[in-house]
């Protein structure tokens, strides 16, 4: 009979799921930390459009023999820059600006990749292939992903302030612009690095729930990104080897298990859950005399 200790080191035995996990647990951590400022910022939107956006920097990379990186880095980046300049000289909301962007450019991405004759698997960029992480793979992600916590986990109280009031942070003598543009550059390489594991589509799910699943459960931004970080590296874990028993994609067994956490967060959360609404909406209905 199979043990518990058993599912859980049975994979681990292979090299390929120890790289996996790893990988999985590297860009779960990052992005978590980054999707507390995504969603106190309103900017879940944001990490949506510079995935999809990647893809036609992805292709023109490999025509010209670039690394695919660099061309996913500058095609986000540019996604990131266009959708702010749009917004700022044009009456379009911002959502609105970001929803043509990405779809243009991911649209952009898809006629190029019919039109170039190459073996690369277009459902290992969509959708990750975790498993096939290579030691090399590994390292970059680590180092993106090493250097983006490093430069969010300093300046945290700067962004954090920048995210609640733009118009305080600028009145402290905050770099406002410079925070804006770092934050988007940080999510650009956070995406580019989470390529390998989960692909442009998932991503996108890494990047807002654990977020939103922190939110639910704390009101200090504190211990928010401690637990965003924990959820997000529990579900890498779970997910990587839950997907080595079910023979599933590894990346979508990962967002599988973020979403559950976050239906659990939503129902249950101490002060914010819908049963502590639904428990606390009668006696505030009350009048002073009852």
């Amino acid at each position: 009979m199979t043990t518990m200790l058993d599912w859980i080191t049975g994979p681990l035995a292979y090299p390929f799921m120890q790289r996996a996990l790893a990988v999985s647990v590297v860009v779960a951590a990052v992005c978590a930390v980054l999707s507390c400022y995504l969603v106190l910022k309103g900017w879940s939107l944001m990490g949506d459009a510079i995935s999809h956006a990647v893809l036609p920097g992805i292709v023109l990379a490999y025509v010209a023999g670039l690394p695919l990186v660099l061309g996913a880095f500058a095609a986000g980046l540019s996604c990131a820059l266009l959708t702010g300049y749009l917004k700022q000289n044009s009456r379009i909301k911002e959502d609105t600006v970001m929803g043509i962007v990405f779809s243009g450019l991911f649209g952009l991405g898809l006629v190029l990749f019919t039109k170039v004759d190459t073996d690369q698997h277009l459902d290992h960029i969509l959708f990750g292939n975790v498993l096939g992480t290579s030691t090399r793979d590994l390292i970059e992600t680590a180092i993106v992903a090493g250097g983006t916590l490093v430069v969010v986990l300093v300046r945290w109280r700067d962004l954090l302030v920048w995210c609640f009031d733009p118009g305080h942070a600028r009145t402290i003598g905050l770099p406002v612009r410079t925070l804006h543009y770092g934050l988007l550059v940080l999510l650009a390489l956070t995406i580019v690095a989470s390529l390998k594991a989960v692909g442009i589509i998932l991503v996108v799910a890494m990047l807002i729930g654990p977020g939103a699943t922190a939110y639910m459960l704390t009101d200090r931004f504190g211990r928010m990104l401690v637990i965003a970080a924990s959820t997000a590296v529990a579900s890498a874990i779970v997910g990587t080897l839950v997907s080595f028993h079910v023979d599933a994609a590894p990346g979508a067994a990962i967002v599988l298990v973020q979403a559950a956490q976050f239906v659990a967060a939503a129902l249950l959360a101490p002060r914010h859950g819908m049963l502590a609404r639904r428990r606390t909406a009668p006696a505030a209905s009350r009048s002073p005399a009852e």
